[in-house]
């Protein structure tokens, strides 16, 4: 949890490539981040560019040698571990002068940090003795970040042998646990997402790295990314079953996100956050009880108290104040900065062409896509090369990706083997069979859209690290996807690490944009969007009838969250009364939906 660090936020999971290396460049300063080992290819990519700047020779590690993804991925979490506590050993060394690495830490620390006092203390201290004895203190005190990984259970494709024989917990996101498991990290975490998958969370009940020590520690800790109280309790309950006890949950915005969006039906962030507020007891009360059974049975061993649990929070944060708001009002012990450190290259790797579209990205260039091959609503970049590139194949008359990595093969409509819809096999099939529906041309297209609106992940969103350390991922695939969160149009600087620092803490201001509604008020509006376009959709499809009871109750929730916020004290002091009239004008949005819903019959008059 956070108090092995004296940083108030965390740098979350960002695509394939985009923090694969994050620790490296800022867990030595204390700051926490998340390396996803989804993909072992680009994971093996980045082994062999590291060894060589350690000056360690690279064993490659082959894809015949059995258990290689597991082995590909412990073994880099050890080569950036070693790498991080050599960093860290240096800093830890320096001598406290204007642009040392060490001073860089204190500097970058939250002016409330006890430590940054007692820093601050030290550098005006006159006495030799006294000074001496502060700065001690001081490099013994000091914590490098976590470095966590995480997982995303869907991301589960099956493995077989060269004979075709299923290998036993040989599936993508089992393997990738047994990796992190058997690496040497410590205090460090896996981050699950997604939602639930009990082969994945069957196989961790078995892994003994996640047990708790002697001393009521963890050597490696459990996350679950949630984006509800429900879900939180539904998948802590199934893991304390098991003997495995979840040291946090990470609550995630719905739809104020990056990358993949699990829209709630219309639960708003802080509703969501009030509830896992006055629910935290009994969140670990309920937990506690079946873990402790659970622990009895598994280690004959009764614990006198429950291990704790942190709450933290992540989507669309944007200032100080909303920062400050969520540890301070919800008692959040970690707030997650994900999309605005995409313009950081201290802490992100992004290439160079990329960076800049970022930089200049405007609303209408951020869209919630269809284009991911999981069927899951995607935030996706335009103008990116890969978007380019699937164009060009499109007006070829070539659609579709060549699929070399496979972990979203998982279709099996027109095949027996799993492939992935965003693949030229797949397409070429799926037109195919459109164009034999005799569809009315009005929906032929809109079928036909969807079909061509898949876009390879795999390979996009890992070349970036490809193209910036000058090494190949895969031969004549150049082409890079990008997934900020809507909240960049607020972000045009590239800055660095302790320019964004300053701004999460208060000390400076870089954003660019002087009507960036609050992040409250930018989720509610993605969610009426997201509501209109849904409803939208089902009539025009004709299932409105069959869902009416779930838009009745996003629609409810919607009503709910708004008069939450009405009566929420200490938000937005500096512009309340903007606030307010931010939800007014909401509210009338949504009067609007209720007495017209886009002017399609039939009307639905539950909502």
């Amino acid at each position: 949890m956070y108090q092995s660090t004296h940083h108030k936020f965390h740098i979350p999971v960002m695509g394939l490539a985009y923090t694969i290396d994050s620790p490296v460049k800022v867990a030595r300063y204390g700051i926490s981040s998340v390396i996803s080992i989804v993909e072992d290819r680009l994971i093996e990519m980045m082994r062999s560019h590291y060894y060589p700047t350690v000056g360690k020779e690279y064993h490659p590690i082959s894809t015949h040698e059995p258990d290689y993804r597991a082995k590909r991925i412990a073994d880099y979490l050890n080569l950036v571990n070693s790498i991080v506590q050599e960093q860290f050993e240096k800093l830890r060394n320096a001598a406290f002068e204007k642009g040392s690495e060490i001073v860089k830490y204190f500097e970058m620390l939250p002016d409330d940090s006890t430590l940054k006092h007692l820093y601050l203390q030290m550098m005006k201290a006159d006495d030799k003795q006294v000074k001496e004895k502060l700065e001690s203190i001081l490099r013994q005190e000091i914590k490098p970040g976590s470095i966590d990984v995480n997982i995303m259970t869907k991301v589960d494709r099956e493995t077989y042998t060269d004979k075709g024989e299923l290998i036993e917990n040989g599936s993508d996101a089992v393997a990738a646990l047994r990796g992190y498991a058997t690496s040497n990290l410590s205090n460090s975490s896996v981050v699950f997402s997604a939602g639930m998958n009990p082969r994945l969370y069957n196989y961790l009940e078995h892994c003994n790295e996640f047990d708790m020590n002697e001393d009521g520690s963890f050597t490696k800790k459990v996350i679950i990314k949630v984006s509800d109280y429900r879900s939180a309790l539904i998948q802590g309950k199934y893991l304390a079953k098991k003997g495995v006890w979840v040291s946090e949950f990470r609550i995630e915005s719905g739809l104020n996100c990056g990358g993949h969006a699990f829209a709630t039906e219309g639960f708003l962030l802080g509703p969501v956050l009030e509830e896992f507020k006055t629910k935290k007891q009994e969140l670990v009360t309920a937990l506690f009880e079946i873990y402790n059974a659970a622990q009895e049975k598994k280690n004959n061993r009764i614990l006198p108290e429950a291990p704790p649990i942190s709450i933290t929070a992540q989507g669309g944060i944007g200032t100080h104040e909303e920062d400050e708001f969520l540890h301070n009002y919800y008692e959040i012990e970690s707030t997650g900065w994900g999309t605005p450190f995409l313009l950081v290259p201290e802490a992100t790797t992004v290439d160079n062409d990329t960076l800049n579209l970022l930089s200049k990205a405007e609303e209408e260039d951020i869209v919630l896509s269809k284009n991911s091959p999981l069927g899951v609503r995607f935030y996706y970049l335009k103008g990116t090369s890969s978007d380019t590139e699937k164009n060009l194949r499109i007006g070829n008359g070539c659609p579709g990706s060549p699929c070399t990595e496979k972990h979203l093969a998982l279709n099996t409509e027109f095949t027996s083997e799993p492939i992935c819809t965003a693949s030229k096999k797949y397409q070429k099939l799926k037109i195919e069979h459109l164009q034999s529906l005799n569809l009315p041309e009005q929906a032929y297209k809109k079928q036909l859209q969807e079909v061509l609106d898949k876009e390879c992940l795999c390979v996009g969103l890992s070349n970036s690290a490809a193209i910036t350390y000058n090494h190949a991922f895969v031969k004549k695939q150049h082409a890079v996807n990008i997934c900020p969160g809507p909240n960049l149009v607020n972000f045009s600087n590239i800055v660095s690490l302790q320019t964004m620092t300053d701004h999460i803490y208060g000390r400076t201001n870089i954003l660019t944009r002087t009507d960036r509604p609050h992040m409250f008020i930018a989720e509610l509006h993605l969610y009426i969007a997201y509501l209109k376009e849904e409803l939208e959709n089902d009539i025009q499809a004709g299932l409105f009838e069959k869902k009416k009871k779930y838009y009745a109750s996003f629609y409810q929730n919607l009503r709910d969250g708004i008069a939450y916020y009405r009566k929420l004290e200490g938000i937005a002091l500096d512009r309340h009364d903007e606030f307010i009239k931010a939800l007014d004008d909401a509210s009338t949005e949504l009067d609007f939906i209720d007495c017209q819903p886009v002017a399609i019959e039939p009307k639905p008059a539950t909502i």
